[in-house]
C-alpha cells in the first residue's frame, strides 16, 4: 500500500513539474532568440554598399540580372551552381565574422613587429598631432576673428557718420575761430581809433588854451586895455565905498 502511494505521488509529481520545465525552456529559447528588426539589420548590414539605397539598387540589379540569364537561358540553374552559390555565401559570412578579429590581430603583429621603432613612432606621431592640433587652432582662432569681423560694415558705416558730423564741428568751430578773430582786429582798430580821436581832441584842447592864454597875454599888454581895466577897477571900488560894502 505504501509502495503504491509512493508511485502515485512520483507520478504527480513528475506531472507537476514537466509542464513548469516546459514553459521555462520555451522563455528562455524565446528571450534569447533576437527580434525580428535586429535581423533584419544585420542581414542589411551584410549587404555591400554605403546607404540604404545603394543596398536596395545592388540586390534589384542583381536579382534582375539573374532572373534575365535564367530566362534566357545564360544561366541553368542546378545542384552544382546551388552548391556554388551555398558555398560563395559561407564564405562571405564567414569572411565578415573573421575581419574585425584578423584586423585586431594584424594591429598586434604590427606592433610588436616595429617594437625597437615605437618610441620614434610615437614621437613622429606626436609631432603630427601637434602640428595637426596647432592648425586646428589656428583655422579656429581665424574664424573666431573673422566671425568677430561679421559687424565690420555696420561699424565702418557708424564710423562714417561719425567722421560727417567730426568734420561738420570742425568746419563750424573753424568758422566760429575766424569770425572771433576777424571781431578782436575789428575792436583793436576800433579803440586804436577811439584813443587816436581821443589824442587829437585833448591835443586841440590844449591848442585851444594856449590860444586863449596867448591872446589873453597879449591884450592884456596893450596900454590902452590896461588903463581901462585900471579905470574899471577903481570905479568899481569907489562904487562899493560908497555903499558902505567894504
Amino acid at each position: 500500500m505504501q509502495a503504491a502511494l509512493r508511485t502515485t505521488a512520483a507520478r504527480a509529481g513528475r506531472q507537476a513539474f514537466q509542464p513548469r520545465a516546459l514553459v521555462g525552456a520555451r522563455f528562455q529559447s524565446s528571450s534569447s532568440q533576437p527580434a525580428p528588426a535586429a535581423k533584419a539589420s544585420a542581414l542589411i548590414d551584410a549587404l555591400p554598399g554605403n546607404s540604404l539605397v545603394s543596398k536596395t539598387g545592388i540586390v534589384t540589379l542583381t536579382t534582375a540580372t539573374a532572373a534575365a540569364a535564367i530566362s534566357n537561358e545564360l544561366f541553368v540553374l542546378n545542384e552544382e551552381v546551388v552548391v556554388l552559390g551555398s558555398f560563395v555565401i559561407f564564405l562571405g559570412y564567414v569572411s565578415s565574422i573573421i575581419r574585425a578579429p584578423y584586423r585586431e590581430w594584424a594591429d598586434s603583429q604590427i606592433q610588436v613587429t616595429i617594437g625597437p621603432f615605437s618610441r620614434a613612432t610615437q614621437k613622429v606621431k606626436d609631432i603630427l598631432n601637434s602640428s595637426r592640433q596647432a592648425h586646428t587652432d589656428a583655422v579656429r582662432g581665424r574664424i573666431e576673428s573673422v566671425g568677430e569681423m561679421k559687424d565690420v560694415e555696420a561699424l565702418t558705416a557708424q564710423l562714417f557718420e561719425l567722421s560727417k558730423q567730426t568734420a561738420a564741428l570742425e568746419h563750424e568751430t573753424f568758422r566760429l575761430k575766424q569770425q572771433a578773430a576777424i571781431a578782436a582786429d575789428v575792436k583793436s582798430v576800433l579803440d586804436s581809433w577811439v584813443r587816436h580821436e581821443a589824442q587829437l581832441r585833448e591835443q586841440e584842447q590844449k591848442d585851444l588854451v594856449q590860444t586863449v592864454l596867448a591872446n589873453v597875454q597879449k591884450q592884456l599888454t596893450d596900454k590902452k586895455l590896461q588903463r581901462d581895466i585900471l579905470l574899471s577897477s577903481v570905479a568899481e571900488v569907489e562904487t562899493l565905498v560908497k555903499s558902505k560894502a567894504i
